[in-house]
């Protein structure tokens, strides 16, 4: 049996309902003024807050990303003017051009917006390089000095033993290292599969996602375990 979660009253989501409910009637509202009557004047309100959804979501991902930032702003002033314009600044029934002309270009605006968040991609750190090991120098052979009074008592040279071959271990690639901002990166992504998809990601999918090299996901998936 599943336990039942006890519905807690919360008071920042009891104001965020009402705030955005006031908001989305004051831009039908502001619409509906400007000559948007019908269900266009209710599509208005929805778009304005997709795109500031849209806005947000991809400030999650990058705060530094001043696309985000820009398409933010544009839908943070439009919810916000239409609270203003509302309020008794402007004459709702005799509504200026400016406004009827504002009103009547939002959705390419909101299009724009829109498209631009969705199919711009955040940049990926990349990893560092690891750098190449270097072989050690081979010892020089000792020479031995002859002596001309004893030839018969001069030793040949001892033969040099051939150096071993490093061990099979040490063949192998080093694993490369990760750094701290990629596998938070990597979290989040496997973290979004899993919620979107009930399962794990696999180490193919994390490569696809990520843009990496195979030996550099299959260290990224190591360090997800």
């Amino acid at each position: 049996m599943t336990a039942r979660t006890a519905l807690r009253p919360d008071a920042v989501l009891v104001q965020a309902v009402i705030a955005g409910a006031l908001s989305f009637a004051h831009l039908h509202d502001l619409a509906a003024a400007a000559g948007q009557d019908g269900w266009k004047a209710w599509a208005y309100p929805v778009s304005v807050d997709l795109l500031l959804v849209a806005a947000w979501r991809r400030l999650r991902a990058d705060r530094r990303s001043r696309l985000a930032w820009c398409w933010f702003t544009v839908a943070l002033f439009a919810s916000l003017g239409a609270n203003v314009a509302t309020a008794g600044l402007l004459d709702v029934g005799h509504p200026p051009a400016w406004l009827r002309i504002g009103v009547s270009g939002w959705p390419a605006i909101a299009f724009l917006g829109g498209t631009l968040l969705a199919h711009t991609t955040t940049p990926i750190p990349t990893a560092p390089v690891p750098p190449a090991p270097t072989a050690a120098p081979e010892p020089e052979p000792e020479i031995q000095e002859l002596t001309p009074s004893t030839p018969e008592a001069v030793e040949p040279p001892a033969r040099e033993e051939a150096p071993a071959l490093p061990a099979a271990a040490e063949l192998a690639d080093p694993a490369p290292a990760v750094p701290a901002a990629l596998v938070a990166h990597a979290r989040k992504v496997a973290d979004d599969h899993q919620t979107r998809t009930g399962t794990a990601i696999d180490t193919d999918t994390l490569r696809s996602r990520l843009g990496v090299p195979p030996q550099l996901a299959d260290a990224i998936a190591a360090q997800l375990t």
